[in-house]
């Protein structure tokens, strides 16, 4: 098994040039391996292309693997994918670098939430941490964008404390 590991970007749906760049096949390659395999379906948009979703990548691979590195037949290799998934034996799932998640703000008990029935605008502007001279990390255009977000989700707040069918 002397595949490389693939990066497999996140997105939900891949079109089938994507995924032959990604296995390394051409497209005719991998519409017939879809004949052979009943395993790899991917779904058609309303226009009729493929839709490959992130399984069938995994698939395609797993697949190619079999069939150039491990050099199986097609009825070998059919075998062999039927006998994995009979023993639950899971696809090896190739992700793109880890994420680093952003450690949450803690908010302190004397900090106005946005559910605060009192909390306008102002409040926020006031907030210690969109202050441009504030030492944080953010720059103008990203205190700006945050500024503008508040701004908007205050603004749907207020939709939607208003009874239905009100209008406004």
């Amino acid at each position: 098994m002397s595949q490389t590991a693939t990066v497999i970007p996140e997105k939900i749906y891949f079109k089938i040039g994507e995924v032959c760049e990604l296995v390394g096949v051409q497209p005719h390659v991998l519409r017939y391996w879809e004949t052979e395999f009943p395993m790899l379906s991917p779904q058609k948009n309303r226009s009729g292309q493929r839709s490959y979703r992130r399984r069938d990548v995994e698939m395609a691979l797993r697949i190619k693997e079999l069939l150039y590195d491990e050099m199986f037949t097609i009825a070998g290799a059919k075998k062999k994918l039927v006998s994995e998934s009979r023993e639950g034996v899971k696809l090896k799932v190739v992700h793109p670098e880890p994420r680093v998640e952003p450690q949450p703000r803690t908010r302190h008990d004397d900090e106005p939430s946005l559910f605060e029935d009192d909390l306008e605008l102002g409040d926020i502007a006031d907030d210690p941490v969109m202050q441009d001279d504030a030492p944080t990390s953010l720059d103008n255009e990203q205190q700006h964008a945050i500024r503008t977000l508040a701004s908007q989700l205050l603004e749907l707040r207020e939709i939607l404390r208003q009874p239905p069918g009100s209008g406004r």
